[in-house]
């Protein structure tokens, strides 16, 4: 099997590694093509295991931009939300970080990022891509043992596993559908209605479009949001059903174009947790 071939069996895995550890699909995809130029100039005669060199390649690279990136989130304007990987029923997108996206829900995302470099790299290898230990040690130059530990600590550092609980398709079209029903129509009593009890709302605009700076607690709260961003435009939102990082979603565009994408996470018929991306440079892609 030629380079290339091997380097194109081990592309998906390599993406979906590098934007679990950036939240940012074009950091992941330069990661990936670092890794390429790597790849492409190694004594490949000397390399036993290619997939195992390509991980370790692409965890270093990763770990590398990721410590840089962390300097930059500690000024970011309000929540922090990684970039939707939205996938249209409508328009498939057969990019492979895509098929990445019911393994790394946004929710999963933010929580990693209480995790050092490290720590996130051994946690997505072991709890995400299912790596032994020992395939582990090579990619992040410690021990099967100190992976071990480190995978503990990570997973008690990143608090209690994102779970997506299981809905039917019917359950979850019947909450889509009174969601923007009740949104398109600013029925406020009928949103509330929709969300859990303590449902929580994180916007993310990055200080280039109106946001909430921080998270907004409540079924009430949230829903007054929700309503209150839509009567501050001049012109009807229009709603588009998709998936957002395998979670149920809406993209929501006005004249110009996408102004946004929203994730909703299900549980008990009511939607429990809202995020919205409104930052216009995660948009480019949704």
């Amino acid at each position: 099997m030629s380079e290339e071939a091997v380097f194109e069996t081990c592309r998906p895995r390599l993406m979906g590694l590098a934007y679990g550890m950036l939240g940012d699909r074009g950091e992941a995809e330069d990661v990936v093509q670092d890794t390429w130029l790597r790849f492409a100039g190694a004594d490949t005669g000397a390399i036993r295991n290619a997939e195992a060199f390509l991980v370790t390649v692409a965890t270093r690279l990763a770990i590398d931009r990721l410590r840089s990136a962390r300097t930059r989130r500690e000024s970011y304007v309000g929540p922090w939300l990684p970039e939707p990987l939205v996938a249209d029923p409508a328009q498939p997108d057969p990019s492979d970080v895509v098929a990445e996206a019911e393994r790394l829900s946004l929710a999963l995302l933010v929580a990693l990022e209480r995790l050092n470099p490290v720590e996130r790299a051994v946690f997505l290898l072991r709890d995400v891509f299912d790596l032994e230990y020992g395939e582990i040690a090579d990619a992040v130059a410690r021990t099967p043992t100190g992976c071990r530990q480190i995978a503990r600590r990570a997973r008690e550092r990143a608090g209690e596993p994102v779970r997506r609980f299981p809905v039917s398709a019917e359950e979850e079209q019947r909450v889509l559908g009174a969601f923007v029903a009740a949104a398109t129509t600013g029925d406020l009593e009928a949103l509330t209605a929709v969300l859990a009890a303590d449902a929580i709302l994180y916007s993310d605009g990055g200080g280039a479009v109106p946001a909430a700076r921080k998270p907004i607690y409540g079924a009430a709260k949230a829903a007054r949001f929700i309503l209150g961003v839509q009567r501050k435009v001049d012109f009807e939102l229009a709603y588009a059903f998709v998936r957002v990082n395998g979670d149920p979603g809406f993209r929501f565009a006005g004249p110009e174009g996408v102004l946004g994408v929203l994730a909703l996470e299900l549980e008990g018929g009511r939607v429990a947790n809202v995020r919205i991306v409104s930052n216009p440079s995660k948009l480019t892609r949704a």
